[in-house]
């Protein structure tokens, strides 16, 4: 499983003022989980992950990094996790499957990390309110017409988006992703910024190399 454009923005945009417990549900390769237990040296890190191989290679990754100490990782579906969990989380990520009703592909792995069968968004919405404490933060990234529907879920489960980002790959083109905030309480200062990754010329732009200066070797 490579790494994901999406996966990075959401680690390196994923804000709270100071997390003790960090969640990334549906960890995948773990990117998530690391960059936010880099990023939160405080912060005790859990992710979730249901698919094995998925599994495998997160927990291999995390055993190799230096905040492996802080770090665990869960192998079942986050619908059982949040039914069965006492922690409350200051802080959650989540790069959830999106496709509802589009045909699969041959590879299983692919299926499990795009289609939402294992985890609507429904259920992630009841689950992250179960598990988000009283002053927590929320943060996923999804297409807009998918976070449409997960805002509108989220508020009839009284999650509020405090934060939008639109993600444009260039500055012509319309956003095709959005990574948003949902906390319990109303903000009344919410906003929304855009974030473009390459310019007119297809380079990245100065913007998403400064969001990802931190994590880049060759800097």
């Amino acid at each position: 499983m490579k790494l994901s454009t999406d996966a990075i923005l959401l680690g390196a945009l994923a804000q709270h003022p100071g997390p003790k417990q960090i969640l990334d549900i549906g960890a995948g390769t773990g990117v998530i989980g690391l960059m936010l237990a880099q990023r939160f040296p405080d912060a005790e890190v859990h992710g979730v992950e249901i698919e094995q191989a998925a599994f495998t290679q997160a927990s291999e990754n995390i055993q190799q990094s230096p905040w492996k100490e802080r770090m665990k990782l869960f192998h079942l579906p986050f619908q059982a996790y949040a039914k069965n969990s006492n922690q409350k989380y200051d802080l959650i990520a989540s790069n959830p499957p999106y496709f509802a009703n589009h045909l699969k592909s041959k590879d299983p792995g692919r299926n499990w990390a795009l289609h939402d069968d294992q985890l609507s968004l429904t259920d992630l919405v009841k689950g992250v309110n179960r598990v988000l404490g009283k002053e927590g933060s929320f943060w996923l990234i999804l297409p807009g017409t998918e976070m449409k529907r997960f805002a509108e879920l989220a508020l009839h489960s009284d999650l509020h988006r405090s934060v939008r980002y639109q993600i444009y790959d260039r500055p012509e083109r319309p956003p095709h992703r959005e990574i948003c905030c949902f906390r319990k309480s109303v903000q009344p200062n919410s906003h929304s910024l855009g974030i473009c990754l390459k310019d007119a010329a297809g380079q990245y732009s100065q913007a998403y190399r400064k969001l990802l200066h931190d994590f880049l070797l060759d800097r």
